[in-house]
């Protein structure tokens, strides 16, 4: 292999339009492209096998994208979209080490795939990146026999006076240094001892050596190999998309007056329904016994629902030949009202979902209701906007990806407990128990404990006993953390497993032990836990 001359080799497509074969160039194979995949095959053996946390997968986030620019062996420019992903995976990596979660690591694979995309000079569309993801499998199974080959040809060309003018000199080097080394106690004192260290290390490293990180090696390089020096590719979003594929017509579109009398007919149901939402949920008190689960949990999904296919509908409407026919124009307004409408639909949606807020208080399945809804809406302005501008259906469907992912990784990088925590606390604190039962019922992150603490003292002596209660639980299982935040032990399996939230959150318990120990018995901390849960259940 080497860095400067490509290697002879070259890849054939089949062209099945012209009936022909196609030549391809691949890149070079640089020695960088080697060492790169050899360092993603080391940092994959730490951080996913041998690594015992997220912090460990954190790490893989932050060095990957250094490793793959490292190894890329062309030489293309998106400069802007490939900073766009580092600044995602280094919020992802900081997600992973204060308190990680699958999503997070999940996410952050996937935005490594981007990334690569990038590198090679796509647009890190996200339906392309799973075909990006799937070729890299076949790629990487061509780039491994292209090494293969350009190291037999650099072996073929390797001359005896070059091994020559190699090995003399590292021989040399070898012996005089070990006769300096040994002219010095000291330094061989020294030397001596980081040799034993790590020897020591590679015989603990044997020791816990696995058949099974055989099998993590190879598909880590075949993979690496594939996402650097991919397969050149149709973009996947051709085969969804015609708008500009028909020829231009001056002939009527054959559907143009079903669709019509479609927006018709849906914005003359909108405009009666939102009037009968508007009368029955908006600017009035709500009767003791009133179904908030029924009207702001299960029928703000049902509103969502009919969002999504509301986007559905306008975006299927517009495309093809209707885009082509002289009564475009007619048509886009009654789109423009019934998307009025939608719109107006999403504010019943948000309204339904605040009155179950106001309720009982927020929990995290509330704040995935409000991005869901967030996505949907983005989606459905983004179907306006094809509709304005005449952008193909691929656009859409690309854009609509994006505004998902967009919500899931806000969800992955928020601190959602915290948050929830933070607005039931003020309102319990403000003298309003009713968001105590999301307390009482719900699993809570190390985060959202730390911002109960103000309940200590709540006015409420039945929630201030609660959350006492729950303190001296939560501190039997951080109780062993060191008081040192950041105070990690020497083995990586320990570094890996470093989490930042748990430290805080005993930091968090020991400054309040005060208010906590009096329920520190088991007894008296079940009886006030049991308690509490009692009470607050008539919020459910």
């Amino acid at each position: 292999m080497s860095t400067d001359a490509p290697v002879e080799l070259t890849e054939f497509h089949f062209d099945v339009a012209a009936g022909n074969a196609r030549a391809v160039e691949q890149p070079p194979v640089l020695v960088r492209e080697f060492l790169a995949i050899c360092g993603m095959v080391v940092l994959c053996d730490l951080t996913v096998y041998r690594g015992s946390g997220y912090s460990g997968w954190g790490l893989l986030l932050i060095l990957a994208p250094i490793l793959f620019c490292l190894g890329s062996p062309r030489s293309a420019r998106r400069p802007i979209s490939r900073w766009l992903l580092l600044g995602l995976l280094v919020l992802l990596a900081a997600s992973l080490v204060w308190s990680g979660s699958p999503l997070a690591v999940s996410l952050g694979l996937g935005l490594l795939v981007l990334y690569a995309m990038t590198l090679s000079g796509r647009s890190p569309h996200l339906l392309e990146g799973c075909g990006f993801a799937g070729q890299a499998i076949a790629a990487g199974t061509q780039r491994i026999n292209q090494y293969g080959k350009s190291l037999e040809r650099s072996l073929r060309r390797l001359k005896s006076v070059w091994a020559l003018s190699l090995l003399l000199p590292l021989a040399a080097l070898t012996v005089f240094g070990i006769l300096f080394v040994l002219a010095n106690p000291d330094l061989s004192t020294q030397l001596t001892e980081w040799w034993g260290h790590w020897i020591q290390s590679v015989r603990d490293w044997l020791l816990d050596f696995s058949v099974i990180e055989i099998p993590l090696w190879i598909a880590t390089a075949w993979i690496t190999a594939g996402l650097l020096a991919p397969r050149e590719q149709a973009s996947v979003t051709e085969l969804v998309s015609n708008d500009q594929s028909e020829p231009v017509t001056t002939k009527p579109a054959e559907l143009y007056v079903p669709f019509r009398n479609t927006l018709v007919s849906v914005s003359l149901l909108y405009a009666a329904y939102l009037v009968f939402e508007f009368r029955t949920l908006w600017f009035r008190e709500f009767p003791k016994g009133f179904h908030y689960s029924g009207y702001a949990h299960e029928g703000a999904a049902w509103l969502t629902i009919a969002l999504a296919l509301a986007t559905a509908t306008l975006s299927l409407i517009f495309r093809g030949s209707i885009l082509r026919d002289a009564r475009l124009g007619s048509l886009r307004r009654w789109a423009w009202i019934w998307s009025a409408l939608n719109l107006l639909l999403a504010v019943a949606v948000y309204y339904r979902l605040c009155i179950y807020v106001d309720f009982n208080g927020m929990t995290r399945m509330r704040t995935i209701g409000f991005l869901g809804t967030t996505a949907v809406v983005i989606g459905f302005l983004l179907a306006i906007w094809k509709i304005a501008r005449s952008c193909s259906f691929a656009w859409l469907l690309r854009a609509d990806l994006w505004a998902v992912t967009a919500m899931a990784l806000v969800y992955a990088l928020l601190p959602v407990d915290w948050l929830v925590m933070t607005y039931n606390t003020r309102r319990i604190m403000a003298g309003d128990s009713a968001p105590s039962v999301q307390i009482s019922v719900h699993p809570i992150d190390e985060a959202g404990i730390i911002a109960l603490a103000p309940l200590l003292h709540a006015p409420d002596p039945i929630v201030r006993d609660g959350v006492r209660a729950l303190y001296s639980r939560r501190w039997e299982e951080v109780r062993n953390l060191p008081d040192d935040l950041w105070q990690v032990g020497p083995s990586w399996r320990e570094i890996s497993k470093f989490q930042l939230a748990p430290r805080v959150l005993h930091r968090t318990l020991r400054e309040t032990q005060s208010d906590w120990e009096p329920l520190r018995s088991v007894a008296k901390r079940d009886q006030a836990w049991e308690a509490f849960r009692s009470y607050a259940y008539q919020w459910y």
